[in-house]
C-alpha cells in the first residue's frame, strides 16, 4: 500500500506580485523514490569487469605503441594513434581484399599523421585475449611499418604474419 498526498495550488502563480518572490526552500532528496539510497557503481573497480571492452581493446593499443616507441620514437613524434569501432564504409583503393584492421593516414594540411585501428573487425578475428593483444600489436606495427616505408619485420623482430 502506498499513501498519496494532494498537491495544493501554488496561489504565487496567480498573484503577479509574488510570481517572482522565492519560493519555499526544498529539500536535497537524498533518496530516490522507492526510498532506496544512492546507487554505487555496478561492478568494483578492483573487479576485471569494471573497464568496458572498448576500454581493455584502447589499453591494448597503447601497449603496443608504447612498445613500438621504444625503438621509434623519433620517426613516431607527432603521430597520433586512434581507435574507431568499424572502419569507414568507403574503402581506400588497396583495401578491395576485405575488412581493414587498421589504417594510416599521412599527414596533410597541417595535420599530424594518424594511425587508427579499428575495434571491432579485429576483435572478431582473434580467438581469445592473449591473441587480441597480438592480433593488436601485428596491426599496429604493420600500420608504423606501412608509415615509415619499411616491412613489418624490419619494425618490430617479433612481428608475426601468419595471414589474416
Amino acid at each position: 500500500m502506498h499513501t498519496v498526498s494532494a498537491r495544493l495550488p501554488d496561489r504565487r502563480a496567480h498573484d503577479p506580485a509574488e510570481r517572482d518572490a522565492p519560493g519555499p526552500v526544498r529539500p536535497v532528496r537524498r533518496r530516490d523514490r522507492r526510498g532506496r539510497g544512492p546507487r554505487g557503481p555496478l561492478m568494483p573497480a578492483t573487479m576485471p569487469a569494471y573497464r568496458t571492452r572498448a576500454q581493455r581493446f584502447d589499453d591494448l593499443v597503447l601497449d603496443a605503441v608504447e612498445h613500438l616507441e621504444r625503438r621509434w620514437a623519433r620517426q613516431l613524434e607527432g603521430t597520433e594513434f586512434a581507435v574507431e569501432d568499424v572502419p569507414p564504409s568507403n574503402p581506400a583503393p588497396w583495401e578491395h581484399g576485405g575488412v581493414p584492421l587498421g589504417r594510416y593516414f599521412p599527414a596533410d594540411s597541417g595535420l599530424p599523421a594518424r594511425i587508427v585501428v579499428y575495434r571491432r573487425p579485429v576483435e572478431a578475428r582473434a580467438h581469445d585475449t592473449l591473441d587480441l593483444a597480438d592480433l593488436v600489436r601485428d596491426v599496429v606495427v604493420e600500420q608504423v611499418a606501412h608509415m615509415l616505408g619499411r616491412s613489418p619485420e624490419d619494425v618490430d623482430p617479433t612481428y608475426r604474419d601468419d595471414g589474416r
